[in-house]
């Protein structure tokens, strides 16, 4: 009875702090591991301080909170079981007593005791170290705003890698953040990003959406690192480590038309409300919606042939150059001018068969957002 009482080690936490932590990781974990260690967080606990990870080898989450307990603790417990039992809970404080030798974790609560199997944090993956010469730093609000003005624009197509991911340009002057899908092309500039050297990676687009939702919107430092094959980020009590895509950037500033003659000026939530009502008639595979742009008259619409199905709408704009018309993805445009917080947006045209620059008219401070969309084949061009 002594003995095995000596093998238990414990420590206390509330129920609603580890549940917070805990919700900040879990999306790492995958619903079919690679190895089945990787159904578990892994806890460390270490002078007072609980450093919980969750992996699926090719992303990793790390977070720290400090709680009360009298003993080092290393175990991996099966992350599903405990997110579902803390869910269930009141907020409380709960006792986890750990047995060091069968790695049985009990969880004790104000009115009940509820018992797991664990296991050993040894055959827990190692996180990579960031040893590498090249790191830089950046408000947390800056970051989000970079990743959530192009994770959208990424692509879902497996055989093109190097579309499922952002591309992280840094260079002296400037940082750039590029997501391409092969129909559309998003660049974020931010000209106060200045770096010492230059450097090109391809961050997956699920580590992404993982600090997305992490991510503070405030001015909270996120110090970055990168190796050969991982990027590491760091932020309050959180670290985000995930493998690069290894794979060549298509070049995006080629892609970009130089010469666009045709200038489009409308309102953005306009525009963004009539593609909403618009595209519900567009041909459902194709959600092609035509633009037929005058002076001082956009004509937008859609039919779906296949089911008699079609609507159309004028909007007042200002438009300089030939008149001209142009068909593009409503859905894909939607998405677009969703990420957009300008009044106006600005379209430059060269023809129908040629992509089309969106530009916001109010810029932030620092901040250059480019959006480039191929057109859609017209039957005609009335």
């Amino acid at each position: 009875m002594i003995a095995k009482q000596e093998t238990n080690m414990k420590f206390t936490i509330s129920v609603s702090a580890l549940q917070k932590q805990l919700a900040i990781i879990n999306g790492v974990i995958s619903n079919n591991p690679i190895v089945p260690i990787l159904e578990n967080f892994l806890f460390e606990l270490k002078e007072g301080t609980l450093t919980i990870t969750a992996s699926d080898l090719q992303t990793t989450m790390i977070t720290r909170l400090p709680v009360a307990a009298g003993a080092d603790i290393n175990v991996a417990i099966p992350a599903k079981i405990l997110t579902d039992t803390l869910k269930s809970l009141p907020d409380q404080p709960v006792t986890f007593e750990i047995d060091n030798e069968t790695f049985v974790v009990e969880i004790h609560s104000e009115n009940g005791r509820y018992k797991l199997a664990g296991e050993n944090a040894d055959d827990f993956p190692r996180v990579p170290n960031a040893e590498t010469n090249f790191k830089m730093q950046l408000p947390a609000k800056i970051l989000a705003s970079a990743i959530t003005g192009t994770l959208f624009a990424t692509s879902t197509d497996e055989l093109r890698p190097a579309m499922n991911g952002v591309f992280f340009d840094l260079r002296e002057d400037a940082s750039n953040f590029v997501s391409t899908d092969g129909n559309r092309l998003i660049r974020y500039r931010r000209t106060d990003l200045k770096n010492s050297q230059k450097l090109g990676v391809i961050i997956p687009k699920k580590a992404l959406n993982l600090m997305k939702s992490a991510l503070p919107n405030d001015e909270t430092p996120v110090s970055i690192a990168f190796n050969k094959s991982n990027a590491f980020f760091r932020f309050a009590d959180t670290q985000v480590i995930c493998r690069l895509i290894d794979e060549r950037f298509p070049d995006y500033e080629n892609a970009i038309p130089a010469n666009n003659p045709n200038h489009l000026t409308v309102s953005r939530t306009e525009l963004l409300a009539s593609l909403k009502r618009i595209v519900i008639y567009a041909n459902r595979n194709t959600h092609l919606v035509r633009f037929k742009i005058s002076s001082d008259n956009l004509f937008i619409s859609a039919e779906d042939l296949d089911f008699s199905n079609e609507a159309n709408e004028n909007l007042t704009c200002n438009y300089e150059g030939e008149e001209m018309e142009i068909g593009f993805n409503a859905k894909f445009l939607i998405e677009m001018l969703s990420s957009l917080e300008s009044k106006e947006v600005v379209f430059e045209l060269s023809s129908p068969n040629r992509a089309g620059i969106i530009l916001p008219t109010e810029k932030q401070e620092g901040e250059d957002v480019l959006m480039l969309l191929m057109p859609l084949m017209l039957s005609s061009y009335a």
